[in-house]
């Protein structure tokens, strides 16, 4: 299948410019569209290392671009923002868009090993697929020097990313991350149809138990988590994380946000703190 990328949309923001793109995934079996920053460049031959963010439950590639205010730090600093999708879409699933929390805008960043969820396979096209399609195609992007960010769903896609790729990406930073999924009730409900029941196959996709295994760090992992979080107490479970942490003496920064939610206005208020903590692991 040939990827047929093509630009969607265009808009000048802090010098630089947010574009949408869309291209077939090979991967995922269908159209997909994807969100780039693209911050001034001093020279045509520079090329600008790259953040990529994983948005979180229910979003598109828009949300991120939209709401959180990250180009003004991004075009500062010099780094491009790429924000892909958060499902596989159009393949009309049986199932696929009835709850919120599972299917279409909740593909959790793994690759689905049950048959019928077979196309989600986030994970490949995060570290896989999109990475390869940005060096092909956009000579202004350095995809060698890459770091990863995200929101909830998207900050567990972040850490379990990360964690396993440490080849791939200086830093990692999350806000509000689902950051012990198997023991908790959204991640139960996804693995358990995305995965099926074998355990050992969810907990490769659980920042908790893999920081045991992936703890040769290079850089402090970043999470902010807001205390008035209505999710905090049952969904996100960061102090699990903190714990394998301090077990394996990974370097963790948790900042406890004082009456901060879960929303947008949250990662607003706090994305240039992330987009400075990348930077300085990119060497900018």
């Amino acid at each position: 299948m040939e990827s047929g990328l093509s630009e969607i949309g265009s808009t000048k923001m802090f010098d630089g410019y947010n574009k949408r793109y869309k291209h077939n995934s090979e991967t995922l079996g269908c159209s997909m569209t994807f969100s780039i920053y693209f911050p001034p460049s001093p020279s045509s031959s520079h090329r600008s290392p790259v953040l990529y963010w994983l948005s979180g439950l229910t979003c598109t590639d828009e949300n991120f671009i939209i709401k959180s205010g990250a180009q003004r730090a991004a075009s500062t600093h010099g780094i491009a923002l790429v924000v892909p999708d958060t499902s596989p879409r159009g393949l009309n699933i049986e199932g696929e868009a009835d709850s919120y929390d599972f299917g279409v805008g909740a593909g959790f960043y793994l690759n689905a090993t049950q048959e019928k969820w077979k196309n989600w396979r986030m994970y490949d096209y995060v570290v896989k697929e999109l990475p390869k399609l940005l060096s092909d195609n956009f000579s202004q992007l350095d995809t060698t020097r890459a770091s990863i960010s995200g929101h909830s769903m998207g900050g567990h896609g972040a850490l379990t990313i990360y964690l396993k790729n440490l080849d791939k990406y200086k830093s990692v930073s999350a806000f509000a991350p689902i950051a012990n999924p198997i023991n908790c009730p959204w991640g139960q409900k996804a693995f358990t149809n995305y995965l099926g029941d074998d355990k050992a196959a969810w907990e490769e996709y659980d920042a908790t138990c893999l920081i045991s295994k992936f703890n040769n760090l290079s850089a402090t992992i970043l999470i902010d988590q807001g205390e008035n979080d209505q999710f905090y107490p049952d969904q996100l479970l960061p102090n699990k994380f903190e714990e394998a942490c301090k077990k394996v003496n990974a370097p963790l920064l948790v900042r406890l946000q004082p009456g901060y939610d879960h929303s947008y206005y949250f990662i607003a208020t706090f994305i240039e703190d992330h987009i400075s903590h990348h930077a300085q692991a990119l060497e900018l």
